[in-house]
């Protein structure tokens, strides 16, 4: 019914971060640059596109069953409260779990490329940039 809002909510406010972030690393000339790794704002990005792109796949399978409308109060379960409080329910289950869920497999991507970037740095011969 509504459980992609979970996941945009958190794109929402993982895009906010992001901003606040790069330029907080733009004006701060992080020395992440220098040193061979993404910095931080990038890294949040690739969970921005995924909060956003799988917000957005959900939110077009609710429009496609009729669950979402183009008219007030656009979700078809909030017009009547027995329906309001299943779709408050499927928020707080469904949609606050694939939002979890994304946030984990962001977070291991995290891991992963932070044992990636330590390999790449510690190969003989390979220096950072300056």
């Amino acid at each position: 019914m509504a459980c992609f809002t979970a996941p945009l909510a958190e794109a929402i406010i993982v895009s906010a971060a992001k901003k606040v972030i790069a330029k907080k690393e733009k004006a701060g000339a992080t020395e992440n640059a220098s040193n061979g790794t993404i910095l931080f704002s990038e890294k949040l990005g690739w969970l921005e596109k995924m909060l956003w792109g799988g917000s957005a796949l959900l939110a077009f399978e609710h429009v496609w069953h009729g669950e979402v409308v183009p008219y007030f109060p656009f979700l078809t379960a909030a017009e009547n409260p027995e329906d309001f409080a299943q779709m408050l329910r499927e928020i707080a289950i469904n949609g606050v779990g694939m939002a979890l869920l994304v946030t984990s497999v962001w977070g291991v991507m995290l891991y992963v490329s932070k044992k990636l970037e330590k390999r790449y740095l510690n190969k003989p011969g390979i220096k950072p940039a300056l």
